[in-house]
């Protein structure tokens, strides 16, 4: 074993991680030394990301991350392989619509805050019951910064982020001492599920940012390795934005 991939006792669960910012996170966790269980929809997608990840130091656990049940397994698993789950980041999310919030089926809204929301909830429940009460860990929500301002044509994905700002805050107050608990709010990540927002315009969508790109899931994966650090010990119940300097262009004339 070396240096790069000495093991550091830790062990991460990292929900809807068969690609994009999931599977990101999981890559810079399983870089630094941490076991990871990685869940997702997709079992065969989910199985090749294990073996890229290294099937020495990851799992799988296929399934939905609104299913209760499919949570309790996920952890349990977690536990049997690893024997604990230090670390949980909430990934996990859906965006089924765009258009109007005036015009919103209101059983996909019900979806959207299921899959973003309630399960986050759950998962954080469940590792806080199997390890995480008794030894502490660390949680990192990924938002967004649509939940942050409006967002044109996604509002009802906005809303379930800036939801999940707000229980970042409140597991935060709940679980501490012992368990920090922050949130990530990435602005335009070059994935799948954000395609749409930048598919073949990327130049174009790019230059709005200071810093002259879109992100790209290591970005994401560096800052849920910090806040899951040493590095981080004094900071809990925050959200971090990891915009490329999209913010700072706010209220600026054209």
């Amino acid at each position: 074993m070396t240096a790069q991939t000495a093991d550091t006792g830790k062990v991460a669960l990292v929900t809807g991680a068969s690609r994009g910012i999931g599977y990101g996170v999981a890559e810079a966790l399983v870089a630094r030394g941490d076991r990871v269980c990685i869940t997702g929809r997709n079992e065969d997608a989910l199985k090749e990301a294990v073996e890229r990840l290294g099937a020495d130091r990851v799992i799988g656990v296929p399934g939905k991350a609104h299913d209760e049940a499919h949570q309790a397994v996920a952890v349990e698993r977690a536990m049997e392989a690893f024997g604990r789950v230090d670390f949980l980041i909430n990934n996990a999310g859906t965006n089924p619509v765009f258009g109007p919030l005036a015009e919103l089926d209101l059983g996909v809204a019900r979806k959207v805050f299921e899959t973003n929301v309630v399960s986050a909830l759950g998962f954080a429940q469940q590792t806080w019951k199997a390890w995480q009460k008794e030894h502490g860990g660390a949680i990192v929500n990924i938002a967004s910064i649509a939940g942050l301002a409006p967002s044109p044509f996604i509002g009802a994905y906005g809303v379930s982020k800036a939801a999940m700002i707000n229980l970042t805050a409140q597991l935060a107050h709940e679980f501490a001492p012992g368990v920090r608990v922050n949130a990530i709010a990435p602005a335009v990540v070059k994935t799948r599920f954000a395609q749409a927002l930048y598919e073949n315009r990327e130049e174009e969508a790019a230059a709005a940012y200071p810093l002259g790109r879109l992100g790209v899931p290591e970005d994401i994966g560096g800052a849920a390795a910090f806040l899951t650090s040493d590095q981080s010990a004094w900071i809990t119940g925050q959200t971090l934005v990891v915009d490329g300097g999209i913010f700072l262009n706010a209220g600026v004339g054209a």
